[in-house]
């Protein structure tokens, strides 16, 4: 009997188990794929964040930081962008950081954003706070080692002043403040006796 035109089905025992390491590059291009689509879905239109009539003077020190807690929430994954434009525009001059700069987020990628199952080290499964800080701490230091100390930390101090300035002076629309509250639960204030 030909199997000519048939749709090939494979039984349970040639498919790779869920969560195994055996998947193949394509399965992880297309993963990659989704997750970098939904990563970058979270990211407003830049056309709402540089909305000119939307500036404007805050009423008060308690104004800014609602302002700014709002549009932080709101803005993060844009305001993530333009530190990470920043220290990357940054460091054109200084070719060898540059090329540690890209060789690090390549490991952001693989061990952090990309990576479906949690990663395991000497057979124990290593949490997301402990990827989170150890991938932190060894880009800072090997971006430090490479002799541009000074660019980076000024790179990255002009790079979080333009995100403040911006959360601060940009009026947030009226539907972002119920947005901010996912990110941030206000302190109740404390009775006083």
């Amino acid at each position: 009997m030909s199997k000519y035109g048939t749709i090939p089905t494979s039984s349970s025992s040639d498919e790779p188990p869920p969560g195994s390491s055996s998947s193949s590059p394509l399965d992880f291009i297309s993963r990659a794929k989704a997750r970098g689509a939904t990563a970058l879905a979270e990211r407003r239109p830049w056309r709402e964040l540089a909305d000119p009539r939307a500036a404007s003077v805050p009423r008060g020190l308690g104004g800014a930081y609602r302002r700014a807690r709002a549009n932080l929430g709101h803005f993060s994954m844009n305001y993530a962008i333009v530190v990470l434009a920043v220290v990357f525009l940054s460091l054109l001059w200084h070719p060898v950081s540059l090329i540690v700069f890209l060789a690090c987020m390549v490991a952001w990628l693989f061990l952090y954003f990309l990576r479906d199952e949690p990663l395991a080290l000497c057979g124990r499964a290593v949490g997301e706070g402990a990827v989170l800080a150890v991938l932190s701490v060894l880009t800072l230091v090997l971006l430090l080692l490479t002799g541009a100390t000074v660019n980076i930390l000024t790179s990255l101090l002009v790079g979080v002043v333009i995100v403040l300035l911006h959360a601060v002076f940009h009026r947030p629309a009226d539907s972002i403040d119920e947005e901010a509250g996912r990110y941030y639960t206000p302190v109740p204030p404390q009775p006083s006796y």
